[in-house]
């Protein structure tokens, strides 16, 4: 019997190159707008960006919620049980836009309420308001982009999502330089501009209908409560994993404003926007592995299973590595890009922070592996309690004890801590899940 080894590791090789890209497109342009409102509106603007972005990362979750659960359950029943699956992606299109439509409203009735509990002062709240009024009504298009996008990848054709998703981040680019500096629109220009990434995404994500392999029907059916559910909790895991950045950035501002003020805040803001970066780059290891490993466990091939999740594994140590390189090594410059006001408050802090808030990529990039993996062999609790201990327990926890006991950089150390204790956690829960398939 032949070897299927090397075919494997060349087709999760080839996905994770097209999903590194593809996911560090849906995040680059919350970088670019970083970039050009620290130009447009200095260390406040920052700071007013890095209150509303907790909210961005909530409408991502969502969409994360149903695209990776609902593109799950299709991997695994496409092949042998198309029936199952053959509503399904259009049940959870209508189902998003539903909820994304209703959110939009509800958060552009009580948009200073909202702003107020993220932590904006009278300094950030008139900058800020603008801004998270416009972003609040793209919720619908985020929410269905990353549904099209999982199950478009899942499909067979990540070079389509990459594409997508890399050429919604040039149109934002051009439209950030264009509403921002042109038409001098600042904030609400950068607002307007994210609005067309997804819509951007959308559009080309429409040529799947040409791809001569495709098995994905799009037939619209009213959401089905089962389904709703049963996507849900396989994707409650990536949904948790990023509404921690979110909530992460929310703890972090209200102790940031404590010790050190909006310079802090500011500060943050830049270290959270490269983090957001960073970990879509290991996140997109963790997609490139899942489609292939859940594929290969619906076939029951668990030899395959394995050797995907260790070269996700492999690949990520190796991304970790690099990228940690060059936030150390260029600190300085980095930070200068975004400090726009010359701030020497606000280039200390993060100066001195980046070394050491970055320890965390070592094994952050191993987590998203660990959780996308144990999702992909039906393991979604023991993603979802990793989780739960990544993003909220031991994280919100940490910020607060390790603050009081260390001051500033107490705050930046317990990103890593948390995320080696979910390391080492996460690898002894994958292992014994690995074990356990043998057996049966």
């Amino acid at each position: 019997m032949q070897d299927s080894t090397p075919q494997i590791r060349r087709e999760v090789g080839q996905y994770i190159i097209r999903n590194i890209f593809a996911s560090s497109g849906l995040s680059l342009y919350v970088l670019v707008d970083t970039v050009f409102i620290a130009a447009a509106g200095g260390t406040l603007g920052l700071a007013a960006l890095n209150i509303s972005l907790p909210m961005f990362n909530f409408f991502n979750a969502l969409g994360l919620l149903f695209g990776i659960g609902g593109s799950t359950i299709y991997s695994i029943h496409k092949l042998k049980q198309p029936e199952k699956v053959a509503t399904l992606f259009g049940q959870l299109l209508i189902f998003c836009f539903g909820l994304g439509s209703l959110l939009a409203l509800l958060l552009n009735l009580f948009p200073q309420q909202i702003l107020t509990l993220l932590g904006a002062d009278s300094q950030t709240m008139g900058i800020a308001l603008g801004y998270f009024r416009i972003i609040s009504l793209g919720a619908p298009f985020f929410m269905i982009n990353y549904v099209c996008v999982n199950f478009i990848r899942n499909d067979g054709n990540p070079q389509l999502t990459m594409i997508a998703t890399l050429t919604a981040t040039l149109v934002v680019v051009f439209l950030d330089w264009l509403l921002i500096f042109v038409f001098q629109l600042h904030m609400i220009g950068a607002a307007i501009a994210t609005i067309f990434s997804p819509l951007t995404s959308l559009t080309i994500l429409t040529w799947h209908r040409k791809y001569p392999a495709r098995k994905l029907q799009l037939k619209f059916a009213l959401p089905e409560f089962k389904n709703l559910k049963q996507a849900a909790s396989l994707g409650i895991p990536s949904f948790l994993t990023e509404m921690s950045t979110g909530v992460s950035i929310f703890a972090f501002n209200w102790v940031l404003l404590k010790l050190s003020g909006n310079a802090a805040v500011a500060a943050y803001g830049v270290i959270a926007n490269i983090a957001i970066v960073v970990l879509a780059l290991s996140n997109g290891i963790a997609l490139g592995v899942q489609p292939i490993a859940s594929r290969e466990y619906g076939k029951r091939d668990l030899k395959n299973v394995k050797t995907a999740i260790r070269l996700g594994l492999q690949v990520a140590l190796g991304l970790s590595c690099i990228l940690y390189f060059i936030l150390v090594f260029f600190k300085t410059p980095i930070v200068s890009v975004f400090n726009h006001d010359h701030s020497a408050q606000l280039a200390q802090i993060a100066i001195h922070a980046l070394p050491l808030y970055f320890i965390s990529v070592f094994f952050a990039s191993q987590n998203l592996v660990i959780m996308l993996s144990l999702v992909a062999i039906e393991k979604a609790k023991s993603a979802f309690t990793l989780s739960l201990l990544r993003g909220y327990f031991i994280l919100i926890s940490a910020v607060f004890i390790f603050a009081a006991l260390f001051g500033l950089n107490g705050v930046w150390l317990s990103v890593p801590f948390t995320e080696a204790c979910v390391c080492a956690l996460g690898l002894y829960s994958l292992t014994n899940a690995l074990k356990n398939i043998d057996q049966r």
